[in-house]
């Protein structure tokens, strides 16, 4: 490693100009690139205060050796010359996209004497027209099936061809009519051409000029009483209906535009875009990205449209699906121009939005609008796209995590950078939840095999000294955790030595009888001592501790004043915070139903007449107030224990001033939430139950 302070620029040898830096290891070899409106404020940021930089970053400046930059004359200009370069280093400090799976496309290889339509994977070629990308290449089959009918192109592979072109006889498909054989000379070459160009135009979204000629013609063929060339092209127009009833009309008014949609997380993030052409969905695709860089959802946006966007010809993955159809690059510019199109909607605009849309603008070889949709139906597919985006993140996350390989060389990671003896086959992690002090409660979760135990979850509603701060919770709960697992390691003791066989009274597993190999504190320095101190003072000293700090994913251990810093890449830091995401979900996820519970007691608790007895009876017949209000005396008179004068007190009383305006009907106290998002990673799951331990 390089100390940065051997290799800084000389003070005054930067200029003030726009431009692009790089940085070099001692090898040569290019680890980062960056571009900077001025590049002298924008070197002295990661020079002047080592330090305060983010760890990614202050490890980046280790790996480097030395800095040179190049001087542009504009901020559009060092845009592209940033991008060019990423593409053309790979840097492995830079953000890079990768596809979270192959996706097919359907391609027409407008390059050969006859064209062919086929399904095509990978690198894109010069001279093809991709439409696309697919899900499934399936879907491309089917959707060649039905327009065969009507465009029959030919399909067949160069081999078949041939084949067919010395025998003299067509395939199959030349007999029946969805292939009209240029292989035997049934239609010559630039007829042919001409027909996978309207295959082409059709799939580029202009179907409306198609349908319109066909149905012209069939009428036209029905006045003239040529019933069977009528209902042949009746069959082939409904076959083109059918073709575009499986692309959903979204924008009603014919919009063509790329929707972007993130989701992230502390270590990658997921990017999902839908394709729109003439207002309807042609197509999706997806990528994950790790976060190699100290970046904001801002800072992926742009990385996200510089790696899509630039001169590879596919920009591809939009382009032909998306409505002009991409051509390889038949020409300079002319793939870019049909990859980008008239509109861009992201979820938050990048840091110098007005750069990056004129250098979109200058790709399209047009107008670009770059926005973040905020209200209609665009909005609302920016929000269809973004939930796309957080389920593929999970997915990817699942399949990660599965991997029993993977999961074996995470613990183990974990196990060298904490010192242990042994991987953690069991972790607990434990996170406090409160909202100013009030319903102070714990979650305990537990990981074993890197994989979720549900089933050991515990929460912990913390009472006496541990509702002051968070650090004396975290002491309270440990204590509580651990007392109960002397206390049953002392029973089963005793229970053993009785006889074989015994597990206690009810013949259940102790659920707190068997201790972890590491308990996970979700916080820092302070958080972790508290847990020592609960630890030491029960007399267990045989449990390793370490606390996982949110901000900046450090991991803290006992008596240390520096925290460890565990590779970005490292297996055994995902699943530390896997751990400790789902701690804080489930504490939260148990916080927020004592809030709501509270809150809907306390709509009743001044009513007349009512105890704790007949309060529960009403919520359980009506299931919340706001059903309670709506009803009418008559019917709160059947609940059991109520006559009809108390029945009618009730009613008055939650119609009378405010009654209807509270919030028992389950929402929350506070009217939001006190994590900032959502409690269930993005997909909505219900929270596993766990058990309140007390």
């Amino acid at each position: 490693m390089a100390d940065p302070a051997t290799y800084r620029p000389a003070p005054g040898s930067v200029p003030e100009s726009p431009g692009v830096y790089r940085f070099r290891d001692v090898h040569g070899r290019v680890v980062y690139v960056g571009k900077a409106k001025n590049l002298r404020a924008r070197l002295n940021s990661y020079f002047s205060d080592f330090a305060s930089l983010h760890p990614r970053t202050q490890s980046m400046l280790l790996d480097a050796a030395g800095v040179e930059w190049t001087v542009v004359s504009t901020e559009v200009e060092a845009l592209q010359l940033e991008y060019s370069w990423i593409k053309e280093f790979d840097p492995r400090w830079n953000v890079k996209y990768r596809d979270d799976k192959s996706y097919p496309y359907l391609a027409v290889t407008m390059n050969e004497e006859y064209p062919r339509v086929t399904v095509l994977r990978g690198t894109k070629r010069r001279g093809v027209r991709y439409f696309g990308p697919y899900s499934h290449a399936w879907a491309i089959r089917e959707t060649v099936d039905t327009l065969l009918r009507v465009f029959p192109v030919r399909t067949c592979s160069a081999g078949v061809f041939k084949r067919a072109g010395q025998v003299g006889r067509p395939c199959l498909l030349g007999y029946i009519g969805k292939c009209l054989a240029p292989c035997v000379g049934r239609i010559s070459a630039a007829e042919h051409r001409r027909l996978a160009e309207e295959f082409c135009d059709f799939m580029a979204g202009q179907a409306a000029r198609f349908t319109k000629r066909l149905e012209a013609q069939m009428l036209e063929a029905a006045r003239a009483e040529e019933f069977e060339l009528a209902a042949r092209l009746r069959d082939d127009l409904q076959a083109l209906r059918r073709a575009l009833e499986k692309q959903a009309v979204v924008l009603p008014d014919g919009t063509d535009c790329d929707v972007i949609g993130l989701a992230e997380d502390q270590l990658e993030a997921a990017v999902q875009v839908f394709y729109v052409r003439g207002g309807r969905v042609r197509g999706q695709r997806g990528w994950v990205v790790d976060k190699v860089e100290d970046v904001t959802a801002a800072g992926l946006v742009e990385h996200f449209l510089g790696q899509v966007y630039r001169d590879d010809p596919a920009s591809e993955q939009g382009a032909g699906l998306a409505g002009t159809g991409a051509r390889g690059q038949d020409a300079p510019g002319e793939a870019d121009r049909a990859a980008v199109p008239q509109e861009v909607l992201v979820p938050v605009l990048p840091p110098d939005a007005v750069t990056v849309q004129d250098w979109l603008a200058a790709r399209r070889g047009g107008r670009v609008s770059l926005r973040v949709p905020r209200r209609g139906d665009k909005k609302a597919l920016l929000e269809t796209v973004t939930r796309n985006a957080a389920e593929a993140l999970a997915l990817h996350k699942t399949r990660r995590a599965s991997d029993l390989t993977t999961r074996s060389r995470a613990l183990q990671e974990i196990a060298d950078a904490l010192g242990l003896d042994s991987p953690p086959l069991r972790i607990e992690c434990y996170d406090v939840s409160n909202l100013q002090g009030t319903h102070v409660v714990a979650s305990m979760v537990v990981f074993e095999d890197g994989l979720a135990r549900k089933s050991e979850y515990r929460k912990f509603e913390v009472r006496g000294a541990g509702g002051t701060d968070d650090l004396a919770a975290i002491r309270e709960v440990v204590t509580r955790r651990f007392r109960r697992y002397l206390a049953e390691r002392d029973q089963a003791a005793r229970e053993q030595a009785a006889g074989p066989g015994q597990v206690d009274g009810e013949g259940r597993r102790r659920a707190f009888a068997y201790p972890p190999g590491l308990v996970v504190i979700d916080g820092g320095a302070g958080q972790v001592e508290a847990a020592v101190r609960a630890l030491t003072e029960l007399g267990v000293t045989d449990v390793a501790v370490c606390g996982l700090a949110k901000r900046l994913e450090e991991v803290w251990l006992p008596g240390e004043d520096a925290p460890v810093i565990m590779p970005r890449t490292s297996e055994g830091l995902y699943l530390l915070q896997r751990v400790r995401d789902e701690a804080h979900r489930f504490a939260i996820t148990y916080h927020r139903a004592r809030r709501t519970a509270a809150q809907t007691a306390s709509e009743l608790d001044g009513l007349p007449g009512l105890g704790p007895a007949r309060r529960a009876a009403l919520l359980r017949h009506f299931g919340s107030v706001r059903r309670l209000r709506q009803a009418t005396p008559d019917q709160i008179a059947e609940v059991e224990g109520f006559g009809p004068r108390l029945a009618e007190t009730v009613a008055r009383a939650l119609a009378g001033p405010g009654g209807r305006d509270g919030h028992a009907d389950g929402g929350h106290a506070d009217g939001g939430r006190d994590d900032g998002g959502r409690d269930d990673g993005g997909r909505g799951a219900a929270a596993p139950r766990g058990q309140v331990a007390r």
